[in-house]
């Protein structure tokens, strides 16, 4: 009888749409370069949804571009009440 050994899932092995999967090994990377438009529907999706997952991350920084950073600091502005 063949011993049957079980696995952790630890996510993709492969490339898919741009993005390295993680490899089950020790050298894994701690960043990821991914596009904003990979990112933002699948974000904007969870929290429309009110995923509980996005509270694990809220305090976790990112690195944006400042043309970026100028546009949302004007948006946040101008939607701001009374402005």
């Amino acid at each position: 009888m063949a011993i049957r050994q079980l696995r952790v899932y630890t996510g993709p092995e492969v490339e898919r749409s741009g993005v390295v999967g993680f490899a089950p090994t020790a050298s894994r990377e701690a960043t990821v370069r991914v596009t904003l438009g990979e990112i933002l529907p699948i974000l904007a999706d969870a929290l429309a949804g009110n995923r509980t997952w996005l509270r694990d991350f809220a305090a976790d920084e990112i690195e944006i571009s400042s043309d970026l950073h100028e546009v949302l600091q004007a948006y946040r502005d101008f939607r701001r009440p009374g402005a």
